[in-house]
């Protein structure tokens, strides 16, 4: 793509990594379809951030019109394909569904969109199909998206079918961000994220890869090349433990984690794995090192059930698979083995809530958890500060400050969305957030409001 290197795959990583939610055939395809009470209130599209008509896409599909059916999701979501595997379905369109109310199975609405999509981009590869332009005329004036993650991809893809020039900028030499080396490979494959960025490309998108814009000088040459530009940067580099032992060989951090097996094949786990961290993130790790080979993975929080941020339904998965939840558990140092860099344990300590609403540290509860990987998911750094001080660019908590119906920051120049935005939401909530930034970009331009 533009002379970046193909990503690799790697069949055994398919074979350890069955996919959780398969796709359907074309007759379960229909029954489930027929299904559908085609709801007019449709509190499926309702529950859908980027409120794909779903009603409208699954009769389609009933009608045996796959490729109507997919421009119908593609309308709302240009990432359709891969939020079909990774949205969190339970708890947006399914967990809307009005079946709930008889005690009936909801829809399969996930699966469904996955059955059209897979369908139009197997028809996009080998005969051309493409999607319908909003705009017949080209505009001149050039946008430019830093980033190649969904939030970024979707602004794009949504300005070029308006008309205009857009150029996605990635410091990596490979798009998609984290759909395509950081979800894990059970949910989606990296070819098939990649598959859809070809889509996205086939609209005019211009990709550069090897773009590090974090400079004064890097900024400046974009302001002169684009008219706006938008920033889908994501979040940074993985929050440390700041413990002694981190920087040992067998203390690798969620994201590198998911990330090496999809690009380099099987990693060697060990025995025993411990993940720290009670996030969605944390439980694709826990869950790839069961994959992986791992006989014991145990994931430990440093508060209890109650406070952990990962779904219910993966948390519920994830025991089955028997991974084994430690609550109220604080790490203290990750313990070298007699081989030089490798890990023996986890030193940890029990805690409990302190009167003030902290922790405090239980006495005399030391105790050593042995493993031989050690993962942290404890969350991210932004590494977004520069932008305040030479942009002018209004950070909270580390994250960029945007008007939440248009996405632009507080450089009239500058809009953003997605993680960097939000704080690592769903793959679905940074499509809505790029696409809302799109629309906004484009009637600032067609209106002459941006100086």
């Amino acid at each position: 793509m533009d002379g970046s290197p193909c990503y690799p795959e790697f069949p055994e990583i398919e074979k350890l990594f069955p996919q959780i939610h398969p796709p359907l055939d074309r007759d379960a395809a229909l029954a489930e379809a027929n299904r559908c009470l085609y709801c007019f209130d449709a509190p499926c599209a309702a529950a859908c951030p980027t409120h794909i008509d779903v009603p409208r896409f699954i009769k389609r599909i009933a009608q045996r019109n796959l490729r109507g059916s997919a421009l119908a999701i593609l309308d709302a979501n240009i990432l359709g394909a891969s939020c079909a595997r990774v949205c969190p379905v339970d708890v947006l369109c399914e967990g809307a569904c009005v079946f709930h109310r008889y005690h009936q199975p909801p829809i399969q609405i996930g699966r469904l969109q996955r059955h059209a999509m897979d369908d139009f981009l197997s028809g996009f590869r080998m005969h051309g199909v493409s999607i319908p332009k909003r705009s017949a005329a080209e505009r001149g004036e050039k946008i430019g998206c830093i980033g190649a993650g969904p939030a970024s991809l979707a602004c794009a893809a949504e300005l070029r079918l308006r008309g205009f020039p857009v150029t996605v900028l990635e410091k990596r030499d490979f798009p998609g961000g984290l759909n395509t080396s950081g979800v894990a490979e059970y949910k989606l494959r990296s070819s098939d994220s990649l598959r859809e960025i070809e889509m996205i490309r086939s609209l005019g998108v211009e990709f550069r890869f090897g773009q590090d814009v974090a400079s004064e000088d890097a900024l400046g040459d974009l302001e002169e090349e684009f008219r706006i530009l938008f920033l889908g940067t994501g979040l940074g580099t993985m929050h440390k433990l700041n413990i002694p032992g981190e920087n040992l060989s067998g203390v690798v951090n969620a994201l590198d984690f998911i990330e090496t097996y999809k690009t380099k094949g099987k990693v060697d786990v060990g025995h025993a794995v411990v993940v720290v961290g009670a996030g969605n993130t944390a439980i694709d790790a826990a869950r790839a090192a069961v994959r992986l080979g791992a006989e014991q993975v145990r994931v430990v929080y440093r508060r209890g059930e109650q406070q952990m941020s990962a779904f219910l339904f993966e948390y519920a998965d994830a025991k089955r698979e028997g991974v084994r939840f430690d609550w109220w558990i604080l790490p203290l140092a990750v313990r070298p083995s007699a081989t030089a860099g490798t890990v023996q344990g986890l030193e940890c300590v029990r805690v409990e809530l302190s009167p003030a609403g902290g922790l405090e540290k239980i006495p005399a509860s030391e105790f050593i958890i042995p493993c031989d990987m050690v993962i942290p998911a404890i969350g991210q750094w932004s590494l977004l500060d520069f932008l305040e001080t030479s942009r002018g660019i209004r950070l909270e908590g580390g994250l960029v400050r945007v008007d939440r119906g248009t996405g632009r920051t507080s450089n009239p120049r500058y809009f953003a969305g997605g993680d960097c935005v939000n704080g690592g939401r769903e793959v679905v909530d940074a499509v809505a957030d790029g696409k809302r930034a799109a629309m906004a970009i484009a009637r600032a331009l067609e209106e002459s409001h941006v100086e």
